[in-house]
Order: C-alpha cells, then sequence, then structure tokens
C-alpha cells in the first residue's frame, strides 16, 4: 500500500472537467426527446378517450371524426408480419456473416449490400414494392401484405446489421470450447452463441421494429389509407402513420388533435412492445 502514489490535484481537477462535459452533453442530448415527450403528452392526452381507441374514422366534416382503432390494428397487422419476414431472414444473415462467411468474399459482398441498403430512404422501398407488385397487378392492387413487405425490407439491414454486431461480441473462447468438446457447429451456434447474444439480439429487433412502425412512405404506396378496421392483409390497411399524415395538414383542430393522439398512442405502442420484449428475455434468460 505505501508504494501507491497518490492522484495530482492536476489529474483529479481534469477528471472532474471530463465527467462535467460528458455529463453536459448527455443532457443536451435528453434536451430533444425531453421536448418531444412534453409536446407529445400535452397535446395527445387531450384527445385519449374511450371512443378514440374504439371507434373508426369516420371522415366526419362536422362533430366527432372518429377514433384510430382501424389504424391501431392495422399498424400492429402489418408490422408482425414484416417482423415474422425480416427478423429470421435477418438473423439468418447475421449468423452466416459471423460464423461461416466472415472472411469470405461473399460474406465480405453481401455485408456490403446490406449497409447499401441500411441508407436507401424508405420510400424507395414502398416505390419498390409499388412498381413490382401494385402496377403489375400481382396480389391485385393496394394491399396490407404488401405494406409489410415494404417493412420488412425496411427493417432487413437493421436487423442484420445489429444482430451481427452483437453475435461478434460473444467470445471466441466460447465457441472453441464447445468446438473442443465435440459439439457440431449448429448445436454450438443454437446452445451457445444464440443465448449468450440474446439480450442485444432483442435490442437490435426492437430498433427495427420501431422504426417500421413509424415509417409512413413505404405504407402511402402499398397499403394506402382507409377508415374502416380491417383484418383480412389482403385488403387495403390503416396505420398510425398514415393516419398521422392525413391528419395533421388538416383545417380542423379536431382532426389535428387526433394526428396528436395517434403520435403519442404509437410511442405508447412501441413503448409497450419494447417491455413486453425486455421482460421475455429476461426470463428466457433466468430459464
Amino acid at each position: 500500500m505505501s508504494g501507491l502514489v497518490a492522484v495530482s490535484p492536476g489529474r483529479k481537477r481534469k477528471e472532474m472537467a471530463m465527467r462535467g462535459v460528458l455529463a453536459l452533453a448527455t443532457g443536451l442530448a435528453l434536451v430533444p426527446l425531453a421536448l418531444i415527450l412534453y409536446y407529445l403528452l400535452k397535446k395527445g392526452l387531450g384527445a385519449f378517450s374511450g371512443s378514440f381507441f374504439t371507434t373508426d374514422p369516420n371522415g366526419n366534416f362536422l362533430g366527432d371524426p372518429g377514433g384510430i382503432k382501424s389504424a391501431i390494428f392495422g399498424t400492429l397487422e402489418m408490422v408482425a408480419l414484416a417482423s415474422a419476414i425480416a427478423i429470421p431472414v435477418g438473423s439468418g444473415v447475421a449468423l452466416y456473416l459471423t460464423e461461416y462467411g466472415r472472411e469470405s468474399r461473399f460474406g465480405k459482398a453481401v455485408r456490403y449490400f446490406v449497409d447499401v441498403m441500411t441508407g436507401v430512404p424508405s420510400i424507395v422501398f414502398g416505390l419498390f414494392v409499388y412498381i413490382t407488385l401494385i402496377l403489375t397487378g400481382v396480389g391485385g392492387g393496394f394491399a396490407g401484405w404488401k405494406g409489410s413487405i415494404a417493412l420488412a425490407l425496411l427493417m432487413l439491414p437493421i436487423v442484420t446489421r445489429s444482430a451481427e454486431v452483437v453475435l461478434l461480441l460473444v467470445p471466441d473462447s466460447l465457441r472453441e470450447a464447445a468446438l473442443a468438446l465435440g459439439a457440431p457447429r449448429w448445436r454450438v451456434v443454437g446452445r451457445i452463441v444464440l443465448p449468450t447474444a440474446l439480450p442485444g439480439l432483442v435490442t437490435g429487433t426492437l430498433l427495427a421494429i420501431a422504426r417500421a412502425a413509424g415509417e409512413t412512405a413505404p405504407l402511402l404506396f402499398t397499403a394506402t389509407i382507409v377508415q374502416g378496421t380491417s383484418f383480412n392483409l389482403g385488403d387495403r390497411m390503416n396505420s398510425l402513420p398514415a393516419q398521422i399524415f392525413a391528419d395533421v395538414g388538416q383545417a380542423q383542430d379536431r382532426l389535428v388533435q387526433r394526428a396528436w393522439g395517434a403520435a403519442l398512442a404509437l410511442v405508447l405502442l412501441i413503448l409497450l412492445l419494447t417491455l413486453v420484449a425486455r421482460f421475455v428475455s429476461r426470463r428466457s434468460r433466468l430459464a
């Protein structure tokens, strides 16, 4: 203990100064988030009522404009189908890139194109589905499942890149120990790699779901905007982002307030999904 050198006052001052800078930077980063939540709560809570969540938009110019039930169900249905497409495919691509093709030329090419897709504007995915599936008449005209395909294309690079980063964080020593015991590669992936990386995989998946749930442009070209609730993904479907887009530019204050209420409902929906996913992830780790 006598050999330890005390920290000089100058270093202590520098450390305190850097801590202050980091705290200030964190506070500045939280300011926009706090302002967004404040305005959402201030302008959106006034729209909440029992009928707001249980009725569809009715298109009335005067009187009650209706609620957002069709938008909520449409968002849940399309995002669920998009997640069922993008999450398994994206996770599978990430597993290939980390476990089998990490240094191969094909793996590098796949990684490059995934990075390119990450930067593609969301409207491009909507236009792609519009040209290939709607203008050609495949499966009829506008439909909810076509909106899900556009959202899945949007989610795919996010899931892939986030999953790859998380899987690379799993220590190679765990893989090597399991392989040394004679376990096949697929069992190592299923019993060692995936459980270890599960919390990070859930986080990346939630980021992709949140991104897809808030997108408007792809749905305007694929699922369009309707008023009634539909549980058939082959029909046109409403969504929360599309409802917000349709209402926020209206002259009636009631419709603008409904747009704020829909925005707050979308944020709360994503928060609820995040809490549920975190709870399931934690239960699976404890098991």
